[in-house]
């Protein structure tokens, strides 16, 4: 072989290797470069942005920041890639209800005795959801005062990775042509977009039932410019006021597995900034653990090293209340989670899902965590704390059979009271960052959110005693005794009453669960600007559902990851704008 040719040989090699490395070929999910546990991240570190939470927003901004910034996101739990199984359709119960202290749902019970989830894992809440996805109504864009055809672009750029239309079998067909009998028109058949009427939403599930998170959205990152930690429990946010008229967040102090604490700065740049996207939870409680809230609350608790007196922080808390109608079916029916959706007038939003596996272990292994959580609530009892009856939980179990393991053949039909209007607060219990804090999200308080609930339930029920869906329901199957089989499951820790079988008012108040979809405690106008910047702070954002005045859509998981997306892009024009201003001068 030719000297010339050996030559051109080797600069192929060159190439080809070359190409291989550089980062317009990214990381594919599962296989991040970029990602490592945090026990090997160094004692010190300087980033541009320092994400705390790579959840449903954190992993879009962070993603998009990279393009022309170096990134740090820091995530209190760990990789949704570890356990494949676990993302697939069929075990969605399963993983969901597994709150054992190292899995990645995170059980805690607000103080109105509903049982609800924190996520801890790369992803987010997109990792435990029911994988709907569909975007925010345009009226919804247009009061939060988006740019509408950036937010078009941003929702496009989440939906190339992980968004999907649905397989339509029996039982959802059943559920959408049910609606359309109720009323519930017009059609709008498949779409992502948030209009009145019935559609086939879409669903973050491919076709072979494996779930897509927001997780996989880091395949757009930058793999030289982001360094992605799990299992780094963020403990406070660092602040320094020298030589300046108001706090400036400077850095983060963080705790791997082992125990070890390392530190974070910004590097020195003006545009650089830390950024929470820590969740509706997780962003209020550690904004007050840094010494940003209510002056008395933090004083209180010790926190003595006051940053700044917020007193809005940690309130407006508000969680969608969820009410459901559990249908046993004579026929066999599809695994499915929610599909057909009924976009109502009068604000509530119509659901389903078939199919859902049951087994003892898992339910009889939720509950006891749900017994030991309240137990150590018991022995740290707050002032603000209730204490709640588990007779129901006994009761239920002795009534099961152990052996019983099956997919149930059956469905469930829920209503979603939209907004809501009813509000609560976030407090702090203690000062561990590990631990839950106090919610109390005063479901159905306000009389609003109770006639739609009502209204849900009426049309659920329209739905059930349909030509469309008689298929699904036994003969005999009364409604009362739906009712009545739904009030003898312990949903939640609220007392029963005996007048809910023939009051839907009642039923409302007695049967409320959580659709996950809580937001609130940083919110714009109180906490944060519209551009997210907390008011009184420099160098400081929340982007995430905390901000948010109301839910968007019937599902926000959409919305919160074209946020940040649409942050990212935001942010990453301000900073290109500052530096060439400052290069003209």
């Amino acid at each position: 072989m030719s000297f010339p040719i050996l030559i051109w040989l080797f600069r192929i090699v060159l190439i080809v290797t070359f190409i291989s490395h550089v980062s317009c070929y990214p990381d594919q999910a599962g296989n991040y470069s970029f990602m490592k546990d945090a026990t090997f991240a160094p004692t010190f570190a300087r980033f541009d942005y320092i994400i705390i939470g790579g959840g449903t927003s954190g992993c879009a901004l962070s993603a998009t920041l990279s393009q022309n910034a170096t990134v740090l996101i820091l995530e209190r739990g760990g990789s949704p890639y570890d356990n494949p199984t676990a993302t697939e359709i069929q075990n969605f119960a399963t993983t969901l209800s597994n709150t054992s202290p190292k899995s990645w749902s995170q059980l805690f019970v607000s103080e109105d005795g509903v049982y609800n989830t924190r996520a801890r894992v790369l992803g987010g809440g997109s990792v435990l959801n029911a994988g709907f996805y569909t975007r925010a109504g345009g009226d919804y864009v247009k009061e939060a005062e988006w740019k509408s055809d950036e937010v078009e672009a941003a929702y496009e750029w989440v939906e190339k990775k992980i968004a999907f239309e649905p397989p339509i079998m029996g039982w959802q067909t059943a559920l959408k042509d049910g609606l359309l009998e109720a009323g519930e028109f017009p059609y709008n058949g498949f779409t992502y977009n948030h209009t009145y009427g019935t559609k086939i939403g879409g669903t973050i599930f491919d076709n072979v039932g494996q779930r897509h998170t927001a997780a996989n959205l880091l395949e757009y990152a930058n793999p030289d410019t982001v360094a992605v930690y799990l299992h780094a429990t963020v403990h406070k946010v660092l602040f320094t006021t020298k030589g300046r008229p108001r706090p400036k967040a400077y850095g983060v102090i963080f705790q791997d597995s082992n125990g070890v604490l390392h530190k974070a700065e910004l590097a020195k740049n003006a545009m650089n900034e830390v950024i929470l996207s820590a969740g509706a939870i997780g962003s209020p409680q550690l904004l007050m653990l840094s010494g940003v809230g209510p002056m008395a609350h933090l004083a209180a608790h010790g926190i003595n090293s006051l940053v700044l007196d917020h007193p809005m922080v940690g309130q407006g808390m508000a969680d969608n209340p969820m009410n459901a109608i559990f249908i046993p079916s004579p026929t066999p029916v599809e695994i499915s989670l929610i599909q057909a959706v009924g976009i109502t007038k009068f604000d509530s939003y119509i659901e389903g899902a078939s199919g859902v596996i049951f087994s003892y272990s898992w339910t009889r292994n939720y509950f006891d965590g749900v017994l030991n959580y309240l137990n150590e609530m018991q022995t740290s009892r707050t002032t603000t704390s209730t204490p709640f009856s588990t007779q129901s939980i006994t009761d239920f179990f002795k009534s099961i059979d152990p052996l019983f393991n099956a997919t149930t053949q059956a469905g469930v039909i829920l209503q979603k009271v939209a907004g809501p209007v009813s509000r609560g607060h976030l407090e702090l219990r203690n000062t561990n960052p590990y631990a839950n804090p106090s919610v109390r999200f005063n479901y159905y308080q306000e009389p609003e959110d109770l006639k739609k609930c009502v209204e849900g339930i009426t049309t659920i029920i329209k739905v059930i005693n349909s030509k469309a869906f008689s298929k699904f329901k036994y003969p005999d199957a009364t409604i009362p005794g739906l009712l009545d089989l739904i009030l003898n499951v312990p949903t939640n820790l609220r007392p029963r009453h005996v007048t809910s079988v023939f009051s839907l008012k009642q039923f409302c108040i007695d049967t409320v669960m959580t659709i996950w979809h809580y937001h609130g405690g940083c919110q714009v106008g109180r906490v944060v600007d519209k551009n997210y910047k907390v008011l009184g702070i420099d160098s400081l954002r929340v982007i995430d559902g905390s901000t948010f005045l109301k839910s968007p859509g019937t599902n926000p998981q959409a919305t919160i990851m074209m946020l940040g997306r649409y942050m990212g892009q935001k942010i990453l024009r301000e900073r290109e704008a500052f530096h060439k201003k400052k290069e003209d001068t």
